[in-house]
């Protein structure tokens, strides 16, 4: 049996989907062959690859994806990481089954927050929640189904 081909979707393909990607080819590189996306592209976020290389996951080679750019690759599951993406999600053809988990959005955070030490705070808790997640793959997708 081949590796599950998994779609971390998320709005901008920036931040939360980069780093589950970025998790997912780490962790369970013989498992899951990983990718991610976005309903929108907003360019990968520093934040994102600053504090995952503070855990050795390097990402700054991944690229902000449009989702129209893997509408044809034959996922196994997509998960959609943030409530906009569930709410605007595609319809993938074939067997794809779409799962939703809501982790928090770290550049939304920052922009209230005042020090550089806070805002990357944020951005190391929902790295580490994301690490939680997908340390648990595939096991933890059967219950979410």
């Amino acid at each position: 049996m081949g590796k599950l081909k998994i779609l971390f979707l998320c709005t901008g393909n920036s931040c939360r989907s980069q780093m589950a990607e970025g998790w997912a080819r780490v962790l369970k590189g013989d498992l899951i062959e990983p990718w991610s996306a976005g309903i929108e592209i907003h360019g990968l976020n520093q934040n994102a690859v600053k504090v995952m290389a503070e855990a050795g996951v390097d990402i700054s080679r991944q690229r902000s994806k449009h989702v129209s750019e893997v509408i044809g690759i034959p996922f196994d599951y997509v998960i959609t990481v943030c409530d906009s993406a569930n709410e605007s999600c595609p319809v993938f053809p074939g067997k794809a089954k779409r799962i939703h988990i809501s982790f928090d959005d770290p550049p939304r955070i920052a922009k209230t927050l005042e020090s550089d030490a806070e805002i990357h705070a944020v951005y190391r808790r929902v790295r580490d929640d994301i690490r939680k997640f997908i340390e648990k793959l595939p096991q933890n997708l059967s219950p979410l189904i």
